[in-house]
């Protein structure tokens, strides 16, 4: 990573954490009280290089089961708030701590599932040249609602396009989308649909 960008990814996310951390805290207390312990979800994901990390984000759905101890689907366990903590993004929020360590940046391709990885073509497995980011290319250009191969060539775009303004181009975008609240899900979708590979 380049040094003015993680020095910018350092400054501004103990920034962050210090001008949101009421927001954080109001946020916690209303996860708990809604939607109960863990608060936080945790989740290994690849980052740089592939590298595994653990992410860590807000808990937005229930752990509601089956009568035989099976996970009901996500559509059943996202309720009405954990689907306002999506759209808001409030529920990324602790990534600004996996951005204080270094294992993502505020801008970048989203780190995804690990069983991702032996899906990937070799030009998609290129996302994972660079950081991982709270936001990217692609999250400002359709966010959650485009297709896999459309997102993938908007990762290694800005893989092969990156600069500083950039980023803060895709920052700015950013915040008019959670503002929009725009993209949220790919159609008939209440998460984004699982990646199965190349079809």
């Amino acid at each position: 990573m380049p040094f003015s960008k993680r020095l910018f990814d350092f400054t501004f996310a103990l920034l962050a954490l210090i001008i949101l951390s009421p927001v954080i805290f109001a946020t916690a207390i209303l996860v708990r009280v809604f939607l109960g312990t863990p608060i936080l979800f945790k989740q290994e994901r690849p980052g740089y290089k592939g590298r595994p990390f653990f992410i860590y984000k807000f808990r937005s759905m229930t752990n509601r089961r089956t009568r035989n101890g099976s996970l009901l689907s996500d559509a059943e366990r996202l309720p009405r708030f954990g689907h306002l903590l999506r759209s808001l993004s409030l529920d990324e929020l602790p990534e600004l701590f996996n951005i204080l360590r270094g294992e993502m940046s505020f801008v970048g391709p989203r780190p995804l599932l690990m069983e991702y990885l032996p899906l990937y073509s070799p030009e998609q497995a290129r996302r994972h040249d660079v950081v991982p980011g709270l936001t990217g290319w692609a999250q400002v250009n359709g966010r959650n609602a485009i297709d896999w191969p459309t997102r993938f060539k908007m990762d290694v775009w800005y893989v092969d396009n990156w600069s500083f303004w950039l980023d803060i181009r895709i920052i700015l975008l950013t915040v008019w989308k959670v503002i929009s609240r725009e993209g949220v899900n790919q159609e008939g979708q209440s998460t984004v649909e699982y990646f199965k590979g190349e079809q």
